[in-house]
């Protein structure tokens, strides 16, 4: 991604058959690159395109070179979470 840019942070949630579930309680968690948080969001939603499919769009901080998102939620009173990392170049 480039820096100064929009980035849509995407999580399709699956239970352990590969079915599409819905948690509760989604948050998405920023980073950065020492793993220490740097903001947090609660999502509803308006950020729900489908069972399952939760997304966010980020405008990460300029003095960032790479960021790591988690997506994080409930089902059935059990964590669910993905994380994944995106490096920022200038050009």
């Amino acid at each position: 991604m480039l820096k100064g840019d929009t980035v849509r942070l995407k999580v399709n949630f699956k239970d352990f058959t590969g079915k599409a579930v819905n948690p509760v309680d989604v948050k998405l968690t920023i980073y950065n690159e020492s793993q220490l948080q740097i903001e947090q969001f609660l999502l509803d939603d308006a950020h729900k395109e489908s069972v399952g499919v939760f997304f966010y769009d980020y405008v990460p901080a300029t003095e960032l070179n790479e960021f790591i998102f988690e997506f994080a939620g409930m089902v059935n009173n059990k964590p669910i979470l993905s994380r994944d990392s995106v490096k920022i170049k200038f050009n």
